[in-house]
């Protein structure tokens, strides 16, 4: 019962926060991205593998409502995914600097966020509004999340962070992510907050 009602006032808590963004002029919780742009060399050869994943088009850019029940899914995803795998990088799995696959037992961070989204669309979540997503870490690291687009804003869901937090709560630069109408192609992010990335390598 305890856990519930923590739930709710997460859920409700989220509810004001596009109001306060707009009053206090914070970054929007909606990302607002930019034109088409490359595709991660991963994703590529994720597609050449999974091609029938990489080729949806959807109709509608419409984002998601979240209701209590969903954010009970996307939390309960999102702590099932972080525990249940191991992290490992590509290079001590493969043998390979990049290699997005599902994970099983072990794997690295765009891993992670494959598996989320394929839970989430499993659990009735429109495919449209989950897009992996290429951030830039604070150290200048590249790295990948899972965003999901809401009526409340874009969430995201991180092997990093245990929690699921509005895009605009987190430290990351957001670079580029697929895009809501086509599952294969990506769009930049114009990311304009004052975040303080160092040692960022193009």
């Amino acid at each position: 019962m305890k856990c519930k009602t923590i739930l709710a006032g997460m859920f409700f808590l989220i509810g004001t926060a596009a109001a306060q963004a707009a009053q206090l002029g914070l970054p929007s919780p909606w990302m607002n991205s930019g034109g088409r742009t490359t595709q991660p060399i991963g994703h590529y050869e994720f597609c050449q593998r999974y091609a029938d994943e990489c080729n949806v088009v959807s109709k509608s850019d419409k984002p998601v409502v979240l209701t209590q029940e969903l954010w009970r899914k996307v939390i309960e995803i999102n702590n099932q995914v972080n525990t249940t795998i191991e992290a490992r990088t590509d290079m001590e799995m493969w043998g390979k600097p990049e290699v997005w696959s599902y994970p099983t037992q072990y794997g690295d961070c765009e891993d992670y966020a494959l598996l989320k989204r394929k839970l989430l669309q499993e659990a009735g979540v429109p495919i449209n509004t989950l897009l992996i997503t290429v951030v830039r870490q604070m150290n200048g690291d590249g790295h990948a999340v899972l965003t999901m687009r809401t009526d409340r804003g874009d969430f995201v869901l991180d092997n990093l962070e245990p929690r699921v937090l509005l895009w605009n709560q987190t430290e990351y630069q957001y670079l580029k992510r697929q895009s809501t109408r086509n599952t294969g192609v990506w769009v930049s992010i114009d990311d304009d907050r004052q975040v303080l990335v160092g040692s960022i390598k193009e």
